[in-house]
């Protein structure tokens, strides 16, 4: 009987509560200065106070969507919310976490603890040049920079496992903004879901699998880009990229300038190495089905002839004829080579599903996960074949969370 009540007492009512991004606006210099953001809508105002005054009076912690993936958010300068961060997802405790920031003012008074101001104070004072070109171009953006613990940081350390650096980025999402800049106070987040499981781009994902160990979820809708924000560390030299994600490794080329000319990607841990930001080590994006990435093995574009389609469906054939033995329902997510594929193409010994992850890059991105959970989760099926695109541009981030999604289940295609 304790085993229960204690059980019942450690689940919460999670409430849902719909957010308008439209009704906030931030004056253009607000991401350096810090000016707070008017909110023309009463329900959005009450919903985002009330988030604000968990995160900074408390130790619970709250989902919002970003523009990337929804966040689980907890003070980054509370140890407990931290912890109920880690705890709520089943998070390994040696994998660090990004804080989130509204103004280059916060960062510089929350987590620096530099309160100068004045006409003559280089706002930047406090981030390495290196960045500079890249946060004035991508910030407010998708764009994650690594720089070192200040030694008088009220900074959580649970949020760098004990590391001499920490992660930090500003979202652009207005609803992520806000929420940071009343609360006026770095938030910690992860995706707003159980650790391993594939990343949330809608609240309802986050009420699947975290209804009950929070309190609150901010709906914003649908996450605009769909994959987590780009990793970049410019305190070594070259620099690198360890995540790849809503910036492409040739955004972050083109725009920071010579320093990243030759930039490096490194997007996975080595061995007893302590990984610096999340995504290099643990598995990651991965439905309950298992999956089977197919790789392309050479370039292709979207003005192959029909000879072409057809042999492609062909080698699909073969290949559901080896992995499905023992699979009743089969999900197959298309690209740019399988688009016109329909379940009419495919042997009747099975249920198929097949769905259009988008032919585009930014398609791609967008309904990568959504489509991971729809076909897991709603259409309950056994076996998910996703088709892999070339690693240029976006390709790199959808093919390294595809990857981490099939757990090296890979076949070239």
């Amino acid at each position: 009987m304790i085993w229960k009540y204690n059980m019942i007492k450690r689940l919460m009512h999670t409430k849902i509560l719909k957010v308008d991004s439209k009704s906030i606006h931030f004056p253009p210099n607000s991401w350096i200065d810090g000016t707070l953001p008017t909110i023309h809508n009463e329900e959005t105002q009450t919903a985002i106070n009330e988030a604000a005054l968990i995160i900074k009076n408390t130790d619970d912690t709250v989902a919002f969507p970003t523009e990337t993936v929804y966040g689980l958010g907890g003070s980054s300068l509370n140890d407990n919310s931290v912890r109920n961060i880690y705890k709520a997802k089943n998070r390994p405790s040696d994998n660090p976490l990004i804080s989130h920031i509204s103004s280059i003012d916060q960062l510089n008074r929350t987590i620096f603890n530099d309160h100068r101001v004045g006409d003559d104070i280089d706002p930047l004072r406090n981030i390495p040049e290196i960045y500079h070109p890249l946060i004035r171009k991508l910030w407010p953006g998708p764009l994650t920079i690594l720089l070192r613990v200040p030694e008088n940081t009220t900074l959580s350390k649970l949020t760098t496992v004990n590391q001499p650096t920490f992660a930090v980025r500003m979202p652009s999402n207005q609803i992520a903004r806000a929420l940071i800049a009343i609360s006026d106070t770095p938030i910690a987040a992860p995706s707003a879901n159980a650790s391993t499981r594939p990343s949330p781009t809608r609240a309802q994902h986050v009420w699947h699998d975290l209804q009950g160990k929070i309190p609150l979820i901010l709906d914003g809708g649908q996450c605009s880009v769909g994959v987590e924000s780009t990793v970049v560390d410019g305190l070594c030299n070259p620099p690198k990229l360890l995540r790849p994600g809503g910036l492409t490794y040739e955004n972050i080329v083109s725009l920071g300038g010579e320093p990243w000319a030759h930039c490096q990607v490194e997007t996975h841990a080595k061995k007893n190495e302590q990984v610096r930001t999340p995504g290099m080590k643990y598995k990651h994006y991965s439905p309950s089905a298992r999956v089977v990435l197919l790789v392309p093995t050479h370039n292709n574009n979207n003005n192959n002839n029909n000879n072409n389609d057809d042999d492609k469906i062909h080698i699909l054939k073969s290949i559901i004829e080896k992995e499905c033995q023992e699979s009743k329902k089969i999900a197959i997510l298309t690209t740019q080579q399988l688009d016109k594929l329909d379940a009419n193409d495919l042997p009747t010994t099975n249920k198929f599903t097949v769905q259009s992850l988008g032919t585009t890059g930014e398609e791609i991105q967008a309904n990568l996960f959504a489509t991971l959970r729809q076909v897991d989760e709603e259409d309950n099926v056994d076996l998910i074949f996703v088709e892999g695109i070339h690693e240029d541009n976006q390709g790199l981030a959808v093919m390294n969370r595809l990857e981490k999604a099939a757990g090296g289940n890979c076949v070239p295609f």
